[in-house]
C-alpha cells in the first residue's frame, strides 16, 4: 500500500493531519475506510490554508444526530411533497437500521442509524445500506412460530434507488441547514445507483375493455378513469369534486407527485362516466353537506384507501396476469403513443412528468409500430411528377449509364 504524507490509520478508518495557518497540528478524522478519502481530504484542506481559507470541516457546526435531521425533514416534507407519507415511513426504518460501520475482519461494528452523528456517515456505510437493502429489503423482520426472524427479502434496484434518493436529498438539506459539512454530502454522493430497468407492462385496448366489462360497480368508474387520463392510483383515488371542471372539461390536480399544478382533458367517455356517478349528502337541512370524494364507499361515505383486492379479483377474471394497478397507467401512455395521434412532449405533460426523459421510455414500445414509420419514407420519395427512388429504377439508370459509355 502506497504510503501518503499525514494521512494515517486509526481504530479501523482513516485519519489526516495538517497544519493551520498558525502552524498549529490539525488532526481530522475522514471517517472512511478508504485511504484514497483521507488523501483527498487533506488536498482540499491544505489548498484552502493556502489560499487564505478556513477549511470546511473546521467550521463550527454543532453535532447533529440522524435523529435530529430526520425529524426536521419530515416536519419540512409534510404538505410540501404528495409523496411525504411514504417519505416517513422510509426515514422511521432508517431510524431502527443496524449497519456495518467498520470493514476490519474479525471485528465487525454494527450502528443504529438513528442516534448516529450525521458527520460518521460516509462512502462506506451508505454502500453497506445499498447492499443491506438488496438482501433484506426495508420492512421490520417478523418472526415465525418458532421464533425465528424472517427478513422481509430483497428490494428491486428501483425501490433501493428511491430510498437512498430519499436519503441523499436529506443530506441536502442538512448542508443548506447547516447541520453538517458539504464533505459529508460529497462522500454520500459518491454511492452509484445501478440504472433501472423499469417495468413496462401495458394492456392491449382489447384487454382493458375486457378488463373493464368484469369491474365491480365501484372499481369501474376508477379503471376507466385511468385508462383515460393516465393518472396515478393516489391521484384517482384522492379526487374530489372541485378538482372537476365538466363545464370546460378539465381535472384540476393542484398536488401531484412532483409538486406541480395539472390539467387532464376530459374525453366523452369520462365525462358520461362523471355525470353518472352519484352526489351523496350527509345531514340534514342547514348541516346537509356534500360527500367530497368522486369514488367513496357507500357505507363508510369515505374515500377508497386502496381498491388492490377487488382490482387483483377483476384482472383474474379478465384472464390477465402479472397486472398492477399503475400499469393501467402505462396502457395509456402506451397506446396513446402508439396511436400515432400524441407527440412525446404532449404526452409528457398529460402524464405529469418532470422532465421528457421520463416518457422517453414510450418511444419506442413495439417493432411494428416502428416498421410503419420506416415504411414512411416509401410515400416520401413516391413523387407524382417523378420516378420512384426504387431499387429497379436505380438499376434502369445503371442501364442506360452503360449503354451511352
Amino acid at each position: 500500500m502506497a504510503k501518503y504524507r499525514g494521512v494515517y490509520k486509526r481504530g479501523g478508518v482513516w485519519w489526516y493531519r495538517y497544519p493551520d495557518h498558525l502552524g498549529k497540528m490539525i488532526r481530522k478524522s475522514s471517517f472512511s475506510v478508504r485511504q484514497s478519502d483521507a488523501v483527498d481530504a487533506r488536498a482540499k484542506a491544505v489548498a484552502a490554508i493556502r489560499e487564505g481559507k478556513e477549511p470546511e470541516e473546521t467550521k463550527k457546526i454543532a453535532t447533529y444526530t440522524f435523529n435530529d435531521l430526520a425529524e426536521k425533514y419530515s416536519a419540512w416534507i409534510e404538505g410540501r411533497q404528495a409523496s411525504s407519507e411514504v417519505k416517513g415511513y422510509i426515514i422511521n426504518r432508517l431510524k431502527e437500521r443496524l449497519i456495518l460501520l467498520s470493514g476490519e475482519t474479525g471485528n465487525p461494528i454494527y450502528v443504529k442509524l438513528g442516534p448516529l452523528p450525521l458527520r460518521r456517515f460516509n462512502t462506506y456505510l451508505i454502500e453497506q445500506l445499498q447492499s443491506d437493502l438488496k438482501k433484506k429489503g426495508l420492512s421490520k423482520p417478523k418472526t415465525d412460530k418458532n421464533g425465528k426472524i424472517i427478513e422481509a427479502g430483497p428490494l428491486q434496484d428501483s425501490s433501493s434507488n428511491r430510498i437512498l434518493n430519499t436519503l441523499k436529498h436529506m443530506f441536502t438539506k442538512a448542508v443548506e441547514w447547516e447541520m453538517v459539512e458539504e464533505t459529508i454530502l460529497k462522500k454520500i454522493r459518491k454511492v452509484k445507483l445501478p440504472k433501472e430497468v423499469g417495468r413496462l407492462r401495458y394492456l392491449s385496448a382489447k384487454e382493458a375493455q375486457a378488463l373493464v366489462s368484469v369491474c365491480d360497480d365501484h372499481l369501474k368508474p376508477i379503471v376507466i378513469t385511468a385508462l383515460h387520463t393516465g393518472m396515478r392510483k393516489g391521484e384517482i383515488l384522492g379526487l374530489k369534486w372541485d378538482n372537476l371542471d365538466l363545464e370546460h372539461g378539465f381535472i384540476l390536480l393542484d398536488k401531484t407527485k412532483n409538486g406541480e399544478r395539472r390539467e387532464i382533458p376530459i374525453n366523452k367517455t369520462l365525462r358520461e362516466v362523471f355525470n353518472k356517478l352519484p352526489r351523496r349528502f350527509t345531514g340534514e337541512g342547514e348541516d346537509r353537506q356534500l360527500i367530497p370524494y368522486v369514488f367513496h364507499n357507500v357505507r363508510t361515505l369515505n374515500f377508497y384507501g386502496n381498491v388492490k383486492r377487488s382490482f387483483k379479483t377483476a384482472a383474474k377474471t379478465a384472464g390477465l396476469t402479472d397486472l398492477h394497478f399503475h400499469d393501467l397507467r402505462h396502457t395509456y401512455a402506451s397506446l396513446a403513443m402508439m396511436s400515432g395521434k400524441i407527440d412525446i412532449a404532449t404526452l409528457s405533460k398529460l402524464l405529469g412528468h418532470k422532465n421528457l426523459k421520463m416518457t422517453m421510455k414510450y418511444a419506442h414500445l413495439a417493432p411494428t409500430h416502428l416498421t410503419k414509420a420506416a415504411h414512411v419514407m416509401d410515400e416520401v420519395y413516391d413523387l407524382s411528377t417523378s420516378t420512384k427512388l426504387t431499387q429497379s429504377a436505380h438499376l434502369e439508370t445503371k442501364k442506360e449509364l452503360a449503354y451511352v459509355s
